[in-house]
């Protein structure tokens, strides 16, 4: 029987409707602005005691909230009844906890739990609709070219030895200079030679002066420039490894200037932990425990992160380091004790094996390297302002006998649960070639992000009530379907967009109108071609039943050449392009469905399967 569907597709349509409405409720509920803290180090939580704090400092400053829990996570969400003193909230709090929290932006969902028990999210939003956070960081380039120039003395110093050229200090100076100083003359014009040969990226000089003669080693000013273009780009790839980790949809991360990046986590909900991996300056160094004789020029002591009573001496040469691990994944051992499963690359796998061989029964200590900034407030001009001090921490993390030679593979013990994680995700994105500040930390959303999703929604609906207007005016009933279909169309695409994770942009917004104007012309080829039918003597159940299959193939190839360069388009493009790429895609098999699929159905439960005289399908 011709125009009759049977039960099942029917009972399909309305489950991918059903699914289609639950999925796209949650983006009914827009989020509120939050303020949120985490403790700066891993493994500790936010008790009653900071939360109440926090709250105090807000009601002496007459800030007012509504709701405030602490997560699951070992963190607090502060949600703010006026989102325009987000920001005056967050400053305050960081300012009353200190160093020890990381207070940051946050937009807090508001979708209700059932939705959430069911899997359903709301759309991610880009930046310029809010929903994100835009970080802007420095790379502290003095820092970076000092601990360039302190593995350049370990490496003169080891090159020196091997030749036997005696020497009695070598120290780092100002202005990025090494000087080295002998005792003898002759050995110093030898040793002159050697370093001008083996170190050509220095400009070499001798300075003969009264407490013996010297040898200057002095960075060429292509050489510093070469450092540091190679300090931001390391960064940049090291940051985006960290993004992917995070899982942002999206991101862009670049280049300003000569030291700054810019970072942009569309949709980023946890903000204080974006910040606190994205910033964290962490790397580390396997070093030998010092002997009982060693001299304090050689050998260091430092406090261990898991006891700061506890210390130990090890010395100042470095085996390795985290630039030289290639994999890291946290696990448990035998005692069930979290651990770190480390890999080193090549380079990193055969100095540690030359190393370990030599010093069977010694112990190797694994040193933890953090860049951290502490803030402290002083007077300028009558105005308090912040201040901030940057500082080196160094915490031994493990402290074990080696039994045999290493290799590539090994492990690292001594950690809590949430360190090791956090530190295997730090060694597996890559370390820092420098440290990195903050410099800027804003969310969008208040005034510009509000704005455009103003203007993107009354775009959508103007054009929507237009089309909607036209085919119930022009195809009247066979316009109804159209209509629902359209409808049902934007219902799916935001809840396979929500579904997905994809990512709503501005040009994303373009993308959902030019859907609608898809949608509404594969209805009218169907419509069109009816009417040709009817006007060519076919009965209505035949005119239907021949319309739509003969417009199928037109209407499948029009929308599969669109999608390939959609599918292009989100390939090759970044930012803007992959946004409007995103929802042409989504939208162009969205709108394949309803255009087909649902408003055959309803033609089909209004005229199927008994006689019918004429359609409702506008024209003479």
């Amino acid at each position: 029987m011709l125009n009759k569907y049977p039960l099942w597709k029917y009972l399909l349509i309305i489950i991918v409707c059903a699914m289609g409405v639950i999925y796209a409720m949650p983006n009914l509920y827009p989020p509120d602005a939050a303020v949120q803290i985490t403790p700066a180090k891993s493994g500790d939580s936010v008790d009653d005691y900071t939360l109440s704090r926090a709250l105090d400092t807000l009601k002496k400053a007459e800030i007012e909230y509504f709701g405030q829990e602490l997560q699951k996570n070992k963190t607090a969400l502060i949600r703010i009844q006026d989102s325009e003193q987000q920001l005056q909230a967050k400053d305050l709090i960081q300012r009353q906890l200190g160093d020890g929290f990381i207070v940051a932006l946050n937009l807090a969902a508001t979708t209700p739990q059932w939705l959430l028990d069911m899997g359903a999210g709301p759309m991610t939003l880009g930046l310029d609709l809010s929903g994100g956070v835009h970080f802007l960081m420095e790379v502290d380039m003095e820092e970076f070219l000092k601990q360039r120039l302190k593995n350049y003395q370990v490496a003169i110093k080891r090159s020196l030895r091997e030749e036997k050229l005696k020497y009695k200090r070598v120290v780092h100076k100002g202005e990025n200079a090494i000087e080295v100083k002998f005792a003898k003359l002759e050995v110093r014009d030898t040793a002159y030679d050697f370093l001008r040969r083996e170190y050509s990226e220095f400009v070499s000089t001798t300075d003969d002066r009264d407490d013996g003669f010297w040898v200057r080693l002095a960075l060429t000013p292509a050489k510093v420039k070469e450092f540091e273009d190679y300090a931001v780009k390391q960064n940049l790839t090291t940051i985006r490894n960290r993004v992917n980790e995070l899982g942002v949809a999206e991101p862009l991360v670049q280049r300003q200037g000569r030291n700054r990046i810019v970072i942009e986590l569309p949709g980023v909900q946890d903000t204080a932990a974006a910040k606190k991996i994205l910033g964290k300056a962490a790397n580390l160094e396997f070093r030998l425990e010092a002997l009982p004789d060693a001299s304090r020029y050689s050998s260091e002591e430092f406090g261990f992160k898991s006891e700061p009573r506890r210390r130990a001496r090890l010395e100042k040469a470095i085996i390795v380091t985290g630039d030289n691990v290639s994999n890291a994944q946290p696990s448990f051992d035998e005692n069930s004790q979290p651990q770190v499963n480390i890999n080193l690359d090549g380079n990193g796998g055969a100095m540690m094996g030359k190393i370990t061989k030599k010093a069977i029964q010694r112990r190797m200590g694994v040193l933890f390297v953090e860049h951290k900034v502490r803030t402290r407030y002083e007077m300028q001009d009558g105005v308090e302002v912040a201040v901030e001090d940057k500082y080196v921490e160094k915490k031994i993390i493990s402290l074990a006998t080696i039994q045999s030679a290493l290799g590539a593979s090994f492990r690292i013990t001594g950690l809590e649960p949430a360190e090791s994680s956090e530190l295997a995700l730090l060694l597996r994105a890559g370390a820092l070639a420098a440290p990195m500040y903050f410099v800027e930390e804003r969310t969008v959303g208040p005034s510009l992000g509000k704005e455009n999703i103003e203007l993107g929604v009354t775009s959508v609906q103007v054009g929507l009530a237009v089309v909607l207007i036209f085919m119930l005016v022009y195809y009247r009933t066979f316009g109804l379907f159209a209509n629902v279909a359209l409808t049902a169309n934007l219902l799916l695409l935001m809840a396979v967009m929500s579904m997905l994770g994809a990512t709503l942009t501005l040009p994303g917004i373009a993308g959902i109108v030019l859907t609608v104007g898809m949608a509404v012309d594969a209805n009218v080829l169907i419509f069109a071609r009816i009417r040709e039918e009817l006007g060519s003597g076919l009965n209505p159940q035949q005119a239907i039943h021949s319309g739509y299959d003969k417009a199928f193939l037109t209407i499948f190839d029009a929308n599969i050449t669109t999608l390939i360069v959609a599918v292009i388009l989100f390939a090759v493009g970044t930012g803007p392009v992959k946004g409007f790429a995103v929802t042409l895609s989504i939208g162009i098999l969205t709108s394949m469905f309803t255009a087909i699929v649902l408003t055959r159905a309803m033609a089909n439960l209004v005229y199927g399967g008994r006689r019918v005289e004429k359609l409702s399908i506008g024209g003479k």
